[in-house]
């Protein structure tokens, strides 16, 4: 600090010495000075100078106000004019000039207008015979058309969106929409909506009858065992692209089809994946029950596993084989739906009867049998009733015997006839009961015990009584045969509308048979013997009426059927005899030769005396 000190003295000492220099420098300080000011002082007017050149005068200020006001003149006109626009067509309730759907113009009409002229050309196009499509595969084609997979187009929301063009948005986009749509056109796609489920079942049926196709690996239950097939490889159709050439196609309707080259792959099967399987069918076993309100009955279901461990089964499956058995184990649960009694069965819903001559034991024995085969069989909704399924084939080992049955127009003895009287039976009731008939042929000749057109004949291999529980509930039916008296009566649960059924027939015509003599040698001339009886035959109609509350709601023809006739067939005799004339043993006797006259009338099947109780 004192050296610094010292230093600054020495300075001050030493301007001291030197004044002259001192006030050579204030000179030239107070020089620069006053430059600094007459340099500001010139920069000062300059900028002046500037400021007075630039100040426009009046007509200047007059000449930029009239652009100004022009243009703010020309956008409000314009907005002006954009408004009364774009509030008159929204108040227009025509479509715009230049839209169309599908090609069709549909420019200054309405809505429904649309709609109709539209759907018009769609119909016209879709019923047009000549115009299929054919879908090729080698040398297989198929044909088909829009109508095959209920082909429909949307066009309500087409034709909404056609309206909506120049209304839907603020007056800027509405304008520019109408002016775009007036100067460019627009067209507008409606959706394609083809039935899926049968688009694909027509592509599954294709690739079922493709040479070569792949067969995928498959498995069925068999008795107790389940059967696994093994797949092949082959080809297979591209599902998928396939669908989309079809819609492709089906949404033009201004140009005939195309061929459609289906397209295929080669693939492998699947391998097969027995863990799988065990899961798809593996069920626990689980008891009939009835639940209330609402009321629901339930069905056992049987328990079902494999018998041996899906490891045990893999090395099966290890075998170079087409198809591979697995044992099953099933298990039965402790209460079945038959178990169940009037809980699951409460109302009787029909009952009809027929008679039967008791003195004709094997008939009589066949009836029995089928009726008892019947007896107890549950049907749930939904399900089917087949009497060849219930009763299973007639033979001797099953218990049935030797009856008589019409074939190709005679009697001839036949294993199990009179089973039809129970099918017949079955049928009326089936019918007051409201069922849906599937599968019923009358017999050939009229019946003794059930009124024309209201049989059921039944042959098995061949005809067969279905019918179809058409009600919301199982059904569980009765049937007995005893004391002449076939009876069956089905037993569920009444629904909410509970319908009186009413079966009527009618003959609408006869058919008469005629009388055939034959000539028989080896026959004494002058008799005769009656080797077929007559049968005469009908044209007659089947009706169902329902009627609710005490009114008829429907009559339903339920079928029109015709019943041959049968002729007469009689034997006459030619055989000449001759006789020896012989002494009598007594001359006050004489002899008197008769003319007899034999019948010989066999027993035919179903004719006994027409009495039915309904």
């Amino acid at each position: 600090m004192e050296g610094q000190e010292n230093l600054d003295n020495q300075e001050e000492l030493k301007k001291e010495e030197t004044p002259e220099n001192n006030v050579q420098e204030e000179i030239v300080e107070n020089k620069e000075t006053e430059e600094k000011k007459e340099d500001n002082d010139k920069t000062v007017e300059e900028d002046s100078m500037k400021f007075k050149k630039a100040e426009p005068s009046k007509k200047q200020k007059s000449n930029k106000v009239i652009p100004i006001v022009v243009s703010l003149f020309i956008v409000l006109f314009v907005m002006i004019f954009s408004v009364v626009f774009a509030l008159f067509n929204m108040n227009n309730e025509k479509i715009l000039k230049g839209i169309s759907i599908l090609g069709i113009d549909i420019s200054d009409l309405t809505v429904e207008e649309a709609k109709t002229k539209i759907n018009n050309a769609i119909e016209e196009r879709f019923k047009d015979e000549n115009n299929n499509l054919i879908l090729k595969i080698g040398e297989n084609e198929t044909s088909v058309t829009a109508n095959t997979f209920n082909a429909k187009f949307d066009i309500d929301n087409a034709v909404i969106e056609a309206d909506n063009i120049g209304r839907n948005g603020n007056i800027l986009t509405n304008n520019y929409s109408i002016l775009f749509t007036k100067l460019f056109k627009k067209e507008i796609k409606p959706r394609l909506y083809l039935d899926d489920s049968l688009l694909s079942d027509t592509i599954k049926d294709i690739n079922s009858k493709m040479k070569d196709a792949i067969v995928d690996n498959s498995y069925y239950i068999e008795k107790n065992n389940l059967i696994i097939v093994k797949g092949k490889a082959g080809y297979i159709i591209k599902t998928e692209e396939l669908k989309e050439k079809i819609y492709e196609q089906i949404s033009n309707i201004h140009t005939n089809y195309q061929t459609i080259e289906i397209p295929v792959e080669y693939k492998e099967p699947e391998p097969i994946n027995l863990q799988k399987i065990h899961e798809e069918i593996y069920k626990e076993p689980q008891d009939a029950y009835v639940q209330k309100n609402p009321t629901v009955v339930h069905p056992e279901v049987n328990g079902i596993d494999f018998k041996i461990s899906v490891e045990e089964a893999e090395e099966l499956l290890k075998e170079d084989k087409e198809e591979y058995t697995i044992p099953l184990k099933i298990t039965k649960p402790k209460k079945t739906i038959n178990n169940l009694g009037e809980e699951a069965f409460p109302d009787l819903l029909a009952t009809f009867s027929t008679r039967f001559d008791g003195s004709n034991y094997n008939r009589n024995t066949n009836i029995k049998l089928a009726a008892k085969k019947v007896n107890g069989t549950v049907i749930l909704p939904g399900e089917k009733f087949s009497f060849n399924t219930i009763v299973g084939s007639r033979t001797i080992e099953a218990g049935f015997k030797e009856g008589t049955a019409y074939v190709g127009g005679k009697v001839v003895p036949d294993v199990g006839g009179g089973v039809c009287q129970v099918s017949s039976t079955i049928y009326n009731t089936a019918l007051l009961a409201n069922m849906q008939i599937v599968e019923r042929s009358n017999h050939m000749f009229t019946t003794g015990y059930v009124a024309a057109s209201r049989d059921a004949t039944v042959y098995y291999g061949s005809l067969d009584f279905v019918f179809k529980n058409s009600r919301k509930y199982p059904i569980k039916m009765v049937a007995s045969a005893n004391g002449g008296v076939c009876k069956v009566s089905i037993y569920g649960i009444k629904e909410e509308k509970e319908y009186e059924v009413i079966i009527q027939s009618k003959i609408t015509s006869y058919i008469n048979p005629t009388t055939i003599y034959k000539e028989d040698p080896t026959l004494e001339e002058g008799k005769e013997i009656v080797e077929q009886t007559a049968i005469t035959g009908c044209r007659s109609e089947g009706y169902k009426i329902l009627k609710l509350n005490g009114k008829i709601v429907s009559q339903t023809l339920l079928s029109k059927d015709t019943y041959k006739s049968r002729n007469k067939i009689v034997r006459r005799g030619t055989k000449k005899t001759t006789t020896t004339p012989t002494k009598p043993a007594n001359e006050n006797t004489t002899n008197t030769e008769t003319s007899n006259t034999t019948t010989n009338e066999p027993t035919t099947p179903e004719t006994t005396e027409n009495n039915t109780t309904e």
